[in-house]
């Protein structure tokens, strides 16, 4: 081994301060665990080292001398002695016989004097979240200064019931959304811990609050516009789902697309409505039960994402039918073909033969790698001639 390879004073602290950034020091100390002295091997120079490398030798010894490293017992071993080699004592393993010799060592007394302050406070006014304190130190350190708030918004949430409020209505002092969106992720490790299963959606993901928790979530919104003759005073409502779930408009033709200028440019249709889907129409429409007894018609761009909206939409309601999303559209409107960024995935299972052999045409790039086109490049005519053939 050469000198470079032996063991520096910094090299000890480098190791123990990997152990203390996992937890397991603190973890240990937050626990009540007596503390067990913990030894690092030092490797160092051999017997032929002092022979070669001596003045490098005698160095790296004197780097080991004791009054450099008060926090440090050394153990030191003969090498030498031998096969008239000298005889040397030199360091072979560094010691640190307590607590507060590791804490100053690694320079992390203020910190654990820190955690230990958060730790009683804890432990005295809500109990619950002490075992998940010892079990996460460091991150308990990482959000020491907001961590009062955090145990007062966990408390507050426990004790109240969350199906009635939003998060907007947490009543905590300096604790508002914009605290709970910047501390979500630890605010669901506690919760998590604290609340009782009944109170938590595993299903949930755990940056979804809301859902996860049990607080009322935004509502879901639906934009539908009168195609015909209105009975209400406006052609246009952006309505709850909820709502609109319980208020059927009472026509007969249900249209739903994806692009806004189109769905505010569809011509007349007598007793029908548009519904604006906007990228996800089945996460919308699974909330109108009454579609089931309307002409239910999705159109779409005529890419793999439109494919895979419309198979949505009729998984939903399979009696949905679909407009201007065939082959001889495609292909009538070869100048206004564009490129999809990214595919669909496979595996349709709620398209019709001809929609099916189509979406598979776009997937394996029969026409064009990529193949699109989008709605609002459909003639208007071609539209107006569309609704005729479907009104019929």
């Amino acid at each position: 081994m050469t000198p470079a390879g032996w063991s520096r004073p910094e090299d000890v602290v480098e190791t123990l301060r990997r152990k203390w950034t996992s937890g397991r020091y603190l973890a240990a100390a937050a626990g009540g665990h007596p503390f067990e002295p913990i030894a690092v091997p030092l490797k160092g120079p051999t017997a032929a080292d002092t022979l070669h490398h001596y003045e490098q030798a005698l160095a790296w010894a004197q780097s080991w001398a004791p009054g450099l490293h008060p926090q440090l017992r050394l153990q030191t071993r003969s090498i030498g002695g031998r096969n008239g080699l000298p005889s040397h004592t030199v360091p072979a393993r560094a010691w640190v016989d307590t607590r507060l010799a590791l804490w100053a060592l690694l320079g992390v007394t203020d910190l654990v004097d820190r955690f230990h302050t958060l730790y009683e406070h804890t432990a005295l006014h809500y109990p619950g979240l002490a075992r998940w304190m010892t079990d996460h130190p460091m991150k308990v350190l990482v959000h020491t200064a907001a961590w009062h708030q955090l145990v007062r918004t966990v408390r507050w949430i426990r004790d109240h019931s969350a199906q009635q409020v939003y998060l907007r209505e947490i009543d905590v002092p300096g604790v508002d959304t914009k605290f709970i969106e910047t501390h979500k992720a630890i605010l669901a490790e506690l919760l998590d811990h604290a609340l009782p299963e009944n109170r938590i959606d595993t299903g949930a993901p755990k940056n979804d609050l809301a859902a996860r928790y049990g607080f009322r979530t935004k509502p879901v919104y639906i934009r539908l516009r009168y195609l015909g003759a209105s009975p209400l005073p406006f052609s246009e409502l952006t309505v709850r789902a909820q709502e609109l779930a319980e208020w059927p408009p009472r026509v007969r033709t249900v249209f739903v697309l994806e692009n806004e200028i189109t769905y505010l440019s569809l011509p007349p249709v007598p007793d029908a409505i548009a519904i604006l889907g906007s990228g996800y129409a089945a996460a919308l429409l699974r909330h109108l039960p009454w579609l089931d007894d309307v002409d239910l018609c999705y159109w779409g761009d005529i890419d793999t994402h439109g494919f895979a909206i419309l198979d949505q939409v009729r998984a939903c309601f399979p009696h949905t039918t679909s407009l201007l999303m065939d082959r001889a559209t495609l292909l009538a409107h070869k100048s206004h073909w564009s490129q999809e960024k990214t595919q669909a995935r496979d595996g349709l299972t709620n398209l019709t033969p001809e929609e099916a052999r189509l979406y598979q045409d776009l997937r394996t790039g029969t026409y064009r790698p990529h193949l699109r086109l989008e709605q609002e490049r459909i003639a208007i005519t071609t539209v107006r001639e569309a609704l005729m053939r479907h009104r019929g």
